[in-house]
This record gives structure tokens, C-alpha cells and sequence, in this order.
């Protein structure tokens, strides 16, 4: 079983990056190059509206989740309530599941349906992952350098890059942001929405993590992230990939995966978990209906 604290560093790394790094992205909507800098009051009112969008849950969704590793491929239908997400597998290593696999997702969906105490707990998971990721927000500002690195146009759409690297004068004891001391890499800005597209990061150093006791994140770690706009201007990661290395209580531990997320409905804000979970078992699926 892998270790529990090696699992939490890999969701805290994850959130950190995906809610985190790409946020003071936004920062920037023209071409330094151009007409200068863009004016403070702009900055300030980019990084409003992703502070908003972090904590933002009125537009819940049923999407795919494929997950992918060495080892292991899982497709998963997942939908988000206000009780929370649920989720459904639906293949693995790309094949539908066999009887006793089906039985035993099944079983799992049963159990949340008979103990609605089990949702509440994964809730409170997700309640708690946001509030990291916010916590890490709060930091941003002065977690990072950032310089302009080139534009591309995309359609009628321009892409501003700007590479990114730790700031020297930051620092921080939190075990959850210690990662944002070693990351640097390239962010793809569309600079018309002031949303990021694309996240490129990697560890330039060994990054200590329980005091050098616990555990470390190795060097030369990478990660990349897409991210697009779903439709309605709802923004949501479509793809997501780390390629890391890393050492718990002595043992060296690897994360090499790749989550793709695609067919993106919205469901109804008033959806409960029971509701979507009866959704997902008779394969009421909103992304197959819509092809979105």
C-alpha cells in the first residue's frame, strides 16, 4: 500500500500547482515589449478574479476522468453535487470492467448511498484541499519572478509566455509551500480572457519535506498542465501530467501519471450525491447526450 504521507504530498504538490503556480499568470495581458507594463489596478483585478474562480462552485459538472500510469489506466465518469463529487469507474487499462470489478464499484456506491456519513468525510476532503490551495494563493504575489518570454496568436486569440522562477526573498516553514521554492518553468497566457492555457514546471533542487527526515522531492522533477475554457467561460484543467521522483522513510517512490479530463456537462447546482449517484448507475451520462 503506498504510504499515506507520500500520497498527501503528491494531491498538496498537484493542488499547489494546478490552483496555485498557474494563478499569477494572469497577471500580465500585454506584451511588455509594447506599449509597457500593464497598470497595477489590472493586476490587481486579474488576480481577483482567480482568487473568485478558486473558490468558485456554482457551476458543478459531470465529466471523464482518465487517469493514467505505468502500472495502471482508470476511466472514471465523475459528477460534482454540493454534497460533494461522486464517481463511477468505467474501464480499466482501457477494458470494461469485469463482473466481480463491476460488483465491487457497485458495492462502493451502495455503501455511500447507506452511509451518508462517508460523503460528508470526502466532502470535508475537498473543503480542505481548497482551503490549502488558498492558502497557497495568498503567497503567490511574492512566491515567484516572472519575464516575458514571447507571444504567439492563436486564431484571433494572442498567447503571451513568461517564464517563472522562485523569489529570492521568499521563503516559508509551511511543508505545503515548500515546493513553490524550487519550481520554476514557462506559463502560456491567453491574454484576451487573462486565463492560463499552459504550465510548464520543474524542480531545480531537492525539496525537503518533513525536515529531511520524512521524505524529499528529487530534482529534475516535471510537471506540465493544460487548461482550457469549457464553455460559458467556465475554465477547468483538461490535462495534467507529473513526472517525479521522491524518497519516504528511506525508500525511493516515483510518480509518473497523466490525468486527462474531457466531456464536460453542467448538471444542476441543487443535484445531490444520492441523485447524481443514481445518475452515474443508469448511465444518465450529460457528456454522452451532449458530445461536449
Amino acid at each position: 500500500m503506498r504510504s499515506m504521507v507520500f500520497s498527501g504530498w503528491h494531491y498538496n504538490l498537484r493542488t499547489f500547482v494546478l490552483i496555485g503556480c498557474m494563478l499569477p499568470a494572469s497577471l500580465w495581458a500585454r506584451d511588455p515589449a509594447g506599449p509597457a507594463l500593464i497598470a497595477p489596478g489590472l493586476v490587481n483585478r486579474a488576480l481577483a478574479n482567480e482568487f473568485r474562480a478558486a473558490q468558485d462552485s456554482s457551476h458543478p459538472m459531470e465529466y471523464r476522468l482518465r487517469k493514467s500510469s505505468p502500472r495502471l489506466t482508470t476511466t472514471k465518469q465523475i459528477i460534482e453535487t454540493n454534497d460533494g463529487a461522486v464517481s463511477r469507474l468505467l474501464t480499466v487499462n482501457d477494458s470494461e470492467l469485469s463482473p466481480a470489478d463491476r460488483q465491487k464499484d457497485n458495492a462502493r456506491l451502495d455503501g455511500l448511498l447507506a452511509d451518508p456519513a462517508r460523503q460528508r468525510k470526502r466532502k470535508q476532503t475537498e473543503q480542505d484541499d481548497t482551503g490549502r490551495a488558498l492558502k497557497a494563493l495568498r503567497v503567490l504575489p511574492r512566491a515567484f519572478v516572472y519575464t516575458y518570454a514571447g507571444s504567439d496568436n492563436s486564431g484571433s486569440t494572442t498567447l503571451a509566455r513568461f517564464s517563472f522562477s522562485p523569489n529570492p526573498q521568499f521563503s516559508s516553514a509551511d511543508l505545503e509551500l515548500m515546493v513553490l521554492t524550487a519550481m520554476s518553468g514557462t506559463l502560456t497566457i491567453d491574454t484576451a480572457h487573462e486565463r492560463v492555457v499552459r504550465l510548464e514546471g520543474h524542480l531545480q533542487q531537492d525539496v525537503d519535506i518533513g525536515w529531511g527526515i520524512l521524505g524529499r522531492l528529487n530534482k529534475g522533477g516535471w510537471l506540465t498542465i493544460e487548461q482550457a475554457d469549457i464553455g460559458g467561460g467556465v475554465w477547468r484543467i483538461t490535462r495534467f501530467q507529473m513526472d517525479m521522483t521522491g524518497r519516504v522513510f528511506f525508500k525511493t517512490k516515483s510518480f509518473n501519471t497523466v490525468e486527462e479530463e474531457s466531456q464536460f456537462a453542467p448538471v444542476p447546482t441543487n443535484l445531490t450525491y444520492q441523485q447524481a449517484i443514481r445518475m452515474l448507475r443508469a448511465g444518465q451520462s450529460g457528456p454522452a447526450v451532449s458530445g461536449r
